[in-house]
Parts: C-alpha cells; structure tokens; sequence
C-alpha cells in the first residue's frame, strides 16, 4: 500500500461532517484563517455565557485547535468579549498546576470546561462530575480513563473529540521514508498516558514488520534534546506523536536530529513547520473547529450526555523537502505529488 492510498481514512467512531468535504489539499490553513464574525441579531438573541478552557502547555498546534473552537463558537454566535466570556489557563506542562486549573475552575462554575490534551482532561475530570467537560487533543481516551472499553464517557458530565490514528498508514510512511528502516527512536513522556499508550502499541505491532522500537524517555522539555542525540548510530528514523512535552521543547529535538541526520515523522502540520520531514494526521484548526462544534451545542441548551464522543476522521500528508535534506533523506516524487509541501505553502498565496 503506498501513501497516498491511506491519506482519506476513516476511523471507527461518528462521521464528522465539518470536514468530510475537505479534500488532501483543500484543508484549512490554520495559520492564514482570520477570525469569523457572527450575525448581530444571532448574537444580541444568545443568553451571555462563560467558558473555561485549559490545555497542559503552549505550543502551536494546540493554540490552533483553542483558535478553531473559539471561531466556530463565534461562527454560531458566541462571540468572545460580547456574550462569551473565556477563561483560558495553561499548566506550562506541570501536572500539578493542571490539578490547581482544575480546581479553580469548579469553583468559577463555568457553563462549560474544554479541556484540550490528556493531562488536562485527567485533571479537569478529576475534579468535577456536574459542569459540562469537552476534552479535546486526547489520542487514547480510553487509556487514559476518560472512556469507557465500550467507548462511553465514566462520567455524564463528558464528552469530547479524540486523535486517535491508525498506526499502519503511519508504518507505511516511516518505511517509504525509509526503505532500509529497521529501528524506530520514540522519544516519549512517561508521564503522559498517551505516550506511553502508543509506546506500548508500537511495540505490540513492530514484530509483524521485522521492526525494532527503541524508546528513550525524556521527563521535562530540558530532556528532549539530549533524548534525541541518545539515538545516533542506534535508530533509523524518529517517530513522534501527541507528545506535548514533546511539541513544547520540539526546536530542541529538530536541532538534535539534524545534527545527527535522523529524519524525524510526526503526526500534525506544525511540527513539520517546526523543523519534521514529514507528518500523516489531522490538521489542528479543523480539530478545534469540530470540538466547537460540541461546545456551542452544550452551550445552546443540549444535555452532554446525548453527544457522543467523536474520533476525527480525516488525516492529510505534509512534508518539507528542506527538513528532509537538513535530516538526511529525500521524499519520493508520489509523496510530493499527494502531499502538502509546507516549504511552498505560505509563499504560494
């Protein structure tokens, strides 16, 4: 199966119609999106409401999926500064200040809590079983207890949108990359559930491929770069996803791999940006838009209860040829071809 065959995937889970029309190359562009604005008489007819929002750290791709939920909720009439009032607070990648959020925000009692990646949504839960919880960015809801093994909420007060990502398009990326490819580096948080999820079904399914996991645990961003240098003359390729310990300190792991010629494969558009050769997933601003969706329905009056919880179904290609060659490998012509080229993107407009 070749790369391009795997770009318009559908994982198990609801059909999400905000991007079922997207095609590989008509995807938003998070970075070029201008804030919408809603009808006055919508808004000035929307009771005044608040939202908290948390996430575990900054960085650029979950900035862009907070971006995309406070658009789609003005997009409805929910305009942040005229009848939404946002609360927006960031652990700066310490779980303990998650804990502190959390609780803060029970005590504000806001109409709804988004919760945007797994520690966050952990603390956020933890915390409360009455406000209304979106979690959003959680790439194993399960594994990290916020589903149950049926794919429903443990509490009733929770939804969400997952990033869930099949493993074997992103194998066979790796493995077009790299032909020869026989040791994956992971660099991973074993802090964060979702990390150490994948690390574990890397490992149960790299043995079908004749394939070889070495993963090297990195506690703090300070970590990622030594981490990284750990894996050369050991590790074929870099492989990283969801990590947000990670995506915070990802200058550090570019810097690292193009000094020892390792080509790193992440799995969202800004780590390409960032300095990774390639990237099979879903595109951030999409993602926040989609979990608006979800928002603005408890917003407008619905039970959380009635809205499933959603996986994210539509994944697309981006490469950068420059970071290829600054990490040692060149992309084949058909992966160019189907892809998303970060490096052209911007100036083409």
């Amino acid at each position: 199966m070749t790369i391009a065959s795997t770009l318009r995937l559908s994982l198990c889970g609801a059909a999400i119609s905000a991007i079922s029309m997207l095609g590989l190359m008509g995807c938003s562009n998070s970075s070029t999106e201008t804030a919408p604005t809603a009808d006055n008489a919508a808004t000035a007819n929307k009771p005044a409401k608040t939202l908290a929002i948390t996430q575990i750290v900054e960085h650029p791709s979950l900035d862009d999926m907070r971006r995309g939920i406070i658009d789609e909720l003005a997009d409805n009439g929910y305009i942040e500064g005229q009848n939404l009032t946002v609360n927006f607070q960031s652990a700066q990648g310490n779980t303990a200040t998650a804990g502190q959020i959390a609780k803060q925000f029970v005590g504000d009692n806001p109409d709804a809590i988004v919760a945007i990646s797994t520690p966050s949504a952990q603390s956020i839960v933890s915390a409360t079983s009455s406000i209304p919880i979106v979690y959003t960015a959680v790439s194993d809801p399960m594994g990290a207890k916020l589903l149950t093994a049926d794919g429903k909420p443990f509490q009733d007060n929770l939804t969400g949108l997952s990033s869930q990502l099949p493993l074997n398009p992103q194998l066979d990326l790796l493995q077009q990359i790299k032909p020869d490819l026989k040791t994956i580096g992971y660099v991973y948080s074993p802090g964060e559930a979702n990390s150490v999820s994948l690390r574990n079904e890397l490992k149960k399914v790299l043995p079908a491929r004749n394939l070889f996991l070495l993963d090297i645990p990195a506690n703090r961003p300070t970590d990622i770069g030594m981490a990284t240098r750990s894996l050369q003359g050991r590790a074929d390729i870099i492989y990283t996803s969801f990590d947000n310990n990670v995506a915070s300190a990802f200058e550090a792991m570019t810097l690292a791999a193009n000094e020892i010629r390792i080509p790193i494969i992440a799995s969202d558009e800004f780590s390409v940006q960032r300095g990774a050769t390639a990237a099979l997933g879903v595109n951030d601003y999409d993602f926040g838009r989609v979990t608006g969706k979800m928002v603005y329905r408890i917003l407008n009056g619905e039970a959380v209860n009635t809205i499933k919880p959603e996986v994210m179904n539509e994944l697309t290609l981006y490469v950068s040829p420059k970071h290829a060659k600054a990490q040692g490998v060149s992309l084949p012509a058909v992966m160019l071809k189907n892809a998303i080229n970060v490096d052209t993107k911007f100036t083409e407009k």
